[in-house]
């Protein structure tokens, strides 16, 4: 249920479980784990869903069976941090819960104009994995990241946009190709040369 493609240096991860809202089990989580920790060698990364949302999050059954406290939400989501090539979240609708996770630690976050994010942890009695804050805070500050994880407020991708949470706001038709374009000078260069900048980007 997740996919990968690979072509010319660019990696392409699909979350595909759009029956059950691209919801994530540890099954999934421990595939996804796995390709970002493969990726090493890729020059460009771009992860989205398959349909009309990005992810529910956590499956609830695995959820309440311990998935929301698994630690292999912080290891995806630091691997991907840790990739030295432009990695963009390409959100093809709503992203709830954990899945914020890993769409924080991208480089770059496009969203269509339906998308939605909220990350309804306290209401389910649950912390949130702790660089999720972090990366949150640091993007949008703490008052709204309060409004989120403390206020359980769903953003709009013109809010996540205006926040700062976001960095574009495209038609759904064309996500991935400005997902593409977004990368294709990363995708051009010297990959030490990316990578050069990339660290001094921070």
């Amino acid at each position: 249920m997740i996919d990968l493609t690979q072509q010319d240096g660019l990696w392409t991860v699909t979350i595909n479980n759009p029956g059950k809202a691209n919801a994530l089990t540890g099954a999934m989580l421990s595939d996804l784990l796995q390709i970002a920790e493969a990726a090493q060698e890729a020059r460009a990364l771009i992860l989205t869903g398959a349909g009309k949302v990005f992810s529910a999050g956590a499956d609830l059954n695995e959820a309440r069976a311990g998935l929301a406290t698994s630690g292999l939400w912080e290891r995806l989501s630091g691997a991907i941090a840790a990739l030295p090539c432009l990695t963009v979240a390409a959100l093809n609708g709503t992203m709830a819960g954990g899945a914020n996770g890993m769409a924080l630690a991208c480089d770059l976050r496009i969203a269509v104009p339906t998308a939605k994010v909220f990350y309804p942890v306290m209401r389910l009695g649950f912390l949130p994995q702790p660089s999720d804050v972090k990366r949150m805070r640091a993007l949008i500050g703490p008052a709204r990241t309060k409004l989120i994880l403390m206020a359980g407020q769903k953003v709009t991708a013109d809010e996540a946009l205006a926040f700062g949470l976001v960095d574009r706001v495209v038609a759904s038709e064309d996500l991935m190709q400005t997902a593409r374009d977004l990368v294709a000078d990363s995708l051009a260069a010297d990959p030490q040369t990316a990578a050069g900048i990339a660290g001094m980007c921070g």
